[in-house]
């Protein structure tokens, strides 16, 4: 198979791929484990700050990894693939546990013409009728983000929600700035367009 297209660091993972998915080679997994785990820990440290889920996340990642190694194919670096896994994971985690830190709901969105869309949830204690109203509007803007297509909605929960940098969504996804920027700007688009139909229903 063609490997021109990997750095020489990613065709030694390949090579350490190989041996552990044809041989069974403990040893290969550990080095691949050894070469990316503070890599991984660290980027989900940033997601979901937190060192212990962070930990559980990062062996969860690698269990997801290495139980799927057979389907790794060269056509771009092991690294790159395992951060993908591991930051859909940190994703999943986010979206399971942790819903009302991801969103910060009270930052306006705007689109690059100025328009913006601010949900105003009110900090401090809330009365009943202001729970309700919070909770409406968590819910309606999952339902919003939701109907993004997926890669709309991860650059999105990524840059927002999380605030990464261009920069770092770039390295994580693999995608050079340039596509990152313009599929935001179609992302911020679409969801300004969608809240404004859908603003007078909360």
């Amino acid at each position: 198979m063609e490997l021109d297209n990997l750095s020489s660091k990613a065709q030694y993972d390949y090579q350490l791929v190989k041996r552990a998915v044809e041989q069974g080679d403990q040893k290969a997994y550990a080095e691949l484990m050894a070469r990316y785990r503070d890599s991984i820990y660290f980027l989900l440290l940033k997601m979901v700050n937190n060192k212990d889920d962070a930990e559980d996340l990062t062996i969860e990642a690698f269990g997801k990894a290495f139980s799927r190694l057979h389907q790794y194919t060269p056509n771009y670096a092991f690294s790159t693939w395992l951060f993908k896994i591991a930051s859909n994971n940190g994703i999943d985690f986010i979206r399971k546990r942790k819903l009302e830190n991801l969103m910060s709901l009270d930052k306006p969105l705007g689109n690059d013409e100025g328009g913006e869309m601010t949900m105003d949830i009110k900090s401090g204690n809330l009365d009943p009728e202001e729970n309700a109203i919070k909770k409406q509007k968590i819910k309606l803007m999952r339902e919003v983000v939701e109907k993004l297509k997926p890669r709309y909605r991860e650059l999105v929960e990524l840059r927002y929600f999380k605030e990464y940098s261009y920069e770092e969504i770039s390295v994580m996804l693999d995608l050079p700035i340039g596509t990152v920027k313009a599929q935001l700007f179609r992302a911020r688009e679409f969801l300004f367009n969608i809240l404004k139909n859908t603003e007078d229903k909360i």
